[in-house]
């Protein structure tokens, strides 16, 4: 598990992939929570959507998700052109699993473990006792009622639904869906770890790959594979890994990603 407690935040909004679709469309460099909402009351872009509702997917959502981390915002606004549908869903599924660590966990700890065992189905009760573990790990700030643990574990699923993860079965029961991480986000992704300083070994072997199911080694097949489209050379030998990276900035990566 991660060592960030879990909160409820995702109470606030599911996967709100057509609202983030929209505040990408408002959103520009260096924008605060504040200065947003105002633009999007203004915009006509969200006429079902009360003020108090907008302003708290902003502040509740779109901020941790996108606004947080320098250039993340900057960087998706720029990719959303060069993405498929599907590919952009990706994306947001990365970035909301990384601000709300209860998602993180429970997609790395439960669903992948899932799929790998073999099983077709995730349960409801199981992302309730994902939960209930959690709260006696000491996962939580302070103890959540059961009608939190409830409601908290019917957020998890349906963040998966909306993400593409999960389909809906039945009231009780989900089917796995899972995605295969596009070639696009591989060379993304890759390129953001690189660009934050890490070594080739501890990319290959970083904890952003488990969002999309994938092992080191599987991360490492990846790469190779795409050396034959020239984003990077590598050499490996065993376990050790060494990158010669073609692009000096993010900037460059996306745009040559179409």
């Amino acid at each position: 598990m991660s060592n960030q407690k879990y909160t409820t935040q995702l109470s606030a909004g599911l996967g709100l992939k057509e609202e983030t679709k929209s505040l990408f469309e408002l959103y520009e460099g260096g924008m605060t929570v504040q200065l947003m909402h105002e633009r999007a009351l203004n915009s006509g872009l969200f006429p079902n959507i009360t003020a108090r509702r907008l302003r708290n997917i902003i502040a509740e959502c779109f901020s941790p998700r996108y606004l947080r981390e320098k250039e993340v915002a900057n960087n998706v606004k720029a990719l959303m052109p060069k993405l498929t549908s599907a590919e952009l869903t990706q994306l947001f599924y990365f970035y909301t699993a990384k601000a709300n660590p209860i998602l993180a966990d429970f997609v790395k700890q439960v669903y992948w473990q899932k799929y790998a065992s073999g099983y077709a189905t995730l349960a409801t009760d199981e992302a309730k006792s994902f939960i209930e573990a959690s709260l006696q790990a000491g996962k939580m700030q302070k103890i959540w009622s059961e009608s939190t643990v409830k409601k908290v574990s019917s957020y998890l699923l349906g963040c998966l639904v909306d993400y593409g993860f999960l389909t809906v079965e039945n009231p009780k029961e989900r089917r796995l869906t899972p995605p295969r991480l596009s070639d696009k986000l591989v060379v993304y992704l890759a390129y953001d770890l690189h660009f934050s300083c890490l070594g080739d070994n501890a990319i290959i072997n970083h904890i952003h790959w488990q969002l999309f199911g994938l092992a080191p080694e599987d991360v490492r097949e990846e790469i190779k594979n795409l050396a034959l489209n020239r984003h990077w050379i590598i050499q490996a030998a065993g376990d050790v890994v060494q990158i010669s990276w073609t692009y000096k900035s993010m900037e460059e990566v996306i745009s040559v990603i179409a």
